[in-house]
């Protein structure tokens, strides 16, 4: 294939991956993790998250060392392929494209449901769909536009945060945290998992454009770290503040529904200064910015990786073609937009939540066997940064990854079955090309 065709083009710094970091996940403050309160309670999501964030920090500081060393748009599908061989970097790559590809429709869901309280005449689904056209053309116009929209969105949607927790503290009552707080026992809180690992999946996502940062050796460890603290501190702030309001209950069910909510955030502040409030429609207003912003930085995202499988001919080579004006993987953003749609047609957010981080634990299970096998093998390779406490950092995580893998499984049997479906049938198209080329 020709190289002009496949190469991407370095213009980001690390500003710019800070931003990108932080905008991959930031909608998993604004909606998602309520949805776990409804499993663990106040107690067993937080247990479950403390884990999640333990596994963040010691997963994000050893696949930091990987992309440096390795600054390519693939992410762990290169870091696996190198380390553990092809069929590995398969499994790698494949579990990163349907976690990149199933996120992205359970926040177009969210922004629909977000816009459809000032706009109830049009249909969730109808304002979903559209988010995707725009976000996804966004995308193909070129990477430096995307990554500038990126940041700025995401600054104003950690703004938005930072007010909110402001005006929810002065709300704040200690007891509202202890209140029913593990309505289900301790099984709650495994139940709880998928929706502790929405508050950061797709953070990975920076390693996947390395090959578009300048200097990646350098600037991918300040846009990884920077973004990691951001969220931790984002993630503790909105979960006190939220749920001190008035408990967990009035954030998971609008008052006279059982149906659990996907905007969290709004049924806080309806609670301290009413609907009719303008300050309660500016940061719902705002709080859109927080959903726009993951959905545009993961749909980013997963065309990166998407290209890198088509490249390699893991998948058809169709997706593996970059846009010779643009140098954009514009094939592979609208393939995956395809996909996503009709996902979003579910109508299944939690269900689509749960597949994604399928998705996601597969590959951190995957990336941290491979980041043994190449501290091993591949001894003489240049690491510009080396993890921490090695060999502490990647093994804590592995643990921590299994663990979430396998409580998951138990909880969501029919989820995990359509998940390792999905590998199945990508495994498929995998021999396929492979003998093909």
């Amino acid at each position: 294939m020709n190289q002009e065709k496949t190469e991407l083009k370095r213009t980001l710094g690390p500003f710019m991956l800070w931003g990108l970091g932080v905008g991959y996940v930031i909608s998993g403050m604004y909606f998602g993790w309520n949805l776990g309160l409804a499993e663990g309670g106040t107690l067993g999501l937080a247990v479950a998250t403390l884990f999640i964030i333990i596994m963040y920090v010691t997963f994000t500081f050893s696949y930091t060392e990987m992309a440096c060393a390795i600054p390519k748009a693939g992410g762990a599908f290169d870091y696996a392929r190198l380390g553990l061989g092809k069929n590995w970097g398969f499994l790698a790559g494949i579990a990163q494209s349907i976690e990149f590809i199933f996120a992205p429709p359970a926040i177009a869901a969210a922004i629909g449901a977000y816009f459809n309280v000032f706009f109830p005449e049009i249909s969730i689904t109808a304002i979903a769909i559209t988010a995707y056209l725009i976000f996804t053309l966004i995308n193909i116009s070129g990477v430096r536009f995307a990554a500038y929209f990126e940041l700025i969105i995401t600054i104003i949607a950690v703004a938005e945060l930072l007010l909110f927790s402001g005006v929810s503290f002065t709300e704040f009552k200690f007891e509202n945290l202890t209140q029913n707080a593990l309505p289900n026992g301790w099984g709650g809180a495994f139940a709880a998992i998928p929706f502790a690992i929405w508050f950061f999946l797709a953070i990975e996502g920076v390693a996947n454009v390395a090959e578009e940062a300048k200097n990646p050796q350098r600037n991918i460890l300040i846009g990884f770290g920077s973004a990691l603290l951001t969220l931790v501190i984002l993630c503790l702030l909105t979960f006190t503040s939220s749920i001190g309001v008035d408990g967990w209950e009035t954030i998971v069910y609008p008052p006279g529904s059982t149906a659990p909510s996907d905007s969290p955030l709004p049924l806080a502040l309806a609670k301290i200064v009413g609907e009719s409030n303008i300050l309660y429609h500016l940061l719902i207003t705002v709080g859109l910015f927080g959903l726009v912003a993951s959905f545009h930085g993961i749909i980013l995202a997963a065309g990166r990786s998407t290209l890198e499988l088509g490249r390699e001919r893991y998948v058809t080579p169709f997706v593996g073609k970059v846009h010779a004006k643009t140098k954009t993987p514009v094939n592979a953003l609208l393939v995956n937009m395809g996909i996503g749609i009709l996902a979003l047609l579910t109508g299944k957010t939690g269900e689509i939540i749960t597949i994604a981080c399928f998705g996601a634990l597969t590959l951190y299970i995957v990336s941290m066997i491979a980041f043994f096998a190449l501290r091993k093998n591949h001894a003489d390779l240049k690491r510009p940064f080396r993890v921490p406490l090695f060999p502490y950092f990647p093994a804590i995580a592995l643990v921590i990854a299994i663990i979430a893998m396998i409580a998951m499984s138990i909880y969501n049997l029919t989820l995990m079955a359509i998940f390792w479906g999905l590998v199945g049938f990508g495994y498929m198209s995998f021999r396929w090309y492979q003998r093909k080329g």
